[in-house]
Formats: structure tokens, sequence, C-alpha cells
């Protein structure tokens, strides 16, 4: 029983997206949907309440479990759907301590100039490549010597 978990954020990429996964032979029996409601701007909160906020998040939730339960449901596969909220890593792993093993995709339509945030650790992080500390000389360093050697020859 072959489990997949879902990123979405837009029903319609979303929809596209998994027609390609389809095609390459992807045929899981049990989809686990984390819906990721897009964030409303922080100058929104002086028109909205909190209340309100919440009660969209609650109906763009339903919009999006209506739109992509038919292409999920398909061939008799289950259809489990889980509202994000806080952190996708922490929800990454809640929801495989919850389902077991499964694999994670991230149909996330990508944001222009904005990174996404991540939905999975990397298996093996990659080694950052520690400052060399003390043996560069800043740029303010290096303009007052340089003022100083100009200023000794013109005084010569």
């Amino acid at each position: 029983m072959e489990r997949v978990i879902l990123y979405v954020d837009d029903a319609s990429h979303a929809l596209a997206q998994l027609e390609q996964l389809r095609a390459s032979g992807l045929q899981p029996t049990h989809w686990v949907l984390a819906a990721c409601a897009p964030r409303m701007t922080s100058r929104i909160s002086k028109w909205v309440s909190h209340s309100a906020r919440e009660n969209w998040r609650v109906k763009w939730f339903a919009r999006l479990q209506e739109t992509l339960a038919p292409a999920l449901q398909a061939e008799g596969a289950q259809f489990t759907a889980v509202l994000a909220q806080g952190p996708l890593l922490a929800l990454t792993q809640q929801l495989l301590l919850a389902h077991g093993a499964a694999r994670v995709i991230d149909l996330r339509r990508p944001k222009v100039g904005a990174a996404l945030e991540p939905v999975q650790s990397p298996a093996r992080p990659a080694a950052a490549p520690s400052p060399r500390r003390g043996s560069a000389l800043s740029g303010g360093t290096l303009g007052v010597g340089a003022l100083m050697l100009l200023a000794h020859a013109l005084g010569e």
C-alpha cells in the first residue's frame, strides 16, 4: 500500500501536476493532502478579525477538497485531507508518524522572488563552508591603510 503526501496551495496547478505524476506511473492507494492556505498580508488584520480569517481558511480548504477529491479518489484510492498550520517540516513529521512510510511530493505553485518553505529536511545536509575569520581584512581597514599610504607618499 503506497502512500503519498501532497503539499498543495493551488488546485488548478495541482491538477496539472497530478496528471503528470499519473502519466509517469505513480498509482498510490492512499493520498494524504496537506493543504497550505495562501497567507494573508499583515495589513489585512486591520480590516478582518482572526475568526473571519479562520473561516476563510476553512472555506478555502473545502473548495480545494471539492476540486481535488475526484482526481485523488480515482481508481479506488483513499484520500485524507489536512489543513496545514504551522511549520511544514513539523507537519511532515506528524503525517509520517500517523500514516507510516510515505513519499512526500510538493505540488505548491512556485512564486516569483519568494522561496517556498521546505516540506522535508534534506537526507544528508550539505556541509556549509566555514567562514575564515581573522585572515581577511575588512573594507574599512583596507581603505584607511590606503589613505595612510597615499598621505605618506604625498608628504615626501
